[in-house]
């Protein structure tokens, strides 16, 4: 959450797109620690899904938001 909001203050949109690949990679490994704890059983299965659902989602949504401003970024460069 923190890499996200420091995006929104980036110097330029590769800084914007740096910024955002770190976040995508914490909550990609904030991710992986609800696995271990899941199949450790330390959380039952109802947790892991509770975390695990929104996680995923938030990890798309960054993806796609990294995606689409390298699409953006590469249309108005090649103008």
């Amino acid at each position: 959450g923190a890499m996200v909001r420091e995006s929104q203050n980036a110097e330029s949109k590769l800084d914007f797109i740096h910024k955002l690949a770190v976040a995508q990679k914490e909550c990609d490994e904030t991710h992986y620690w609800l696995e271990l704890l899941h199949v450790s059983k330390y959380i039952t299965d109802e947790e892991f899904v509770s975390y695990s659902e929104p996680a995923l989602s938030l990890l798309k949504l960054i993806k796609r938001i990294i995606v689409s401003t390298k699409q953006n970024l590469a249309k108005s460069t090649s103008k």
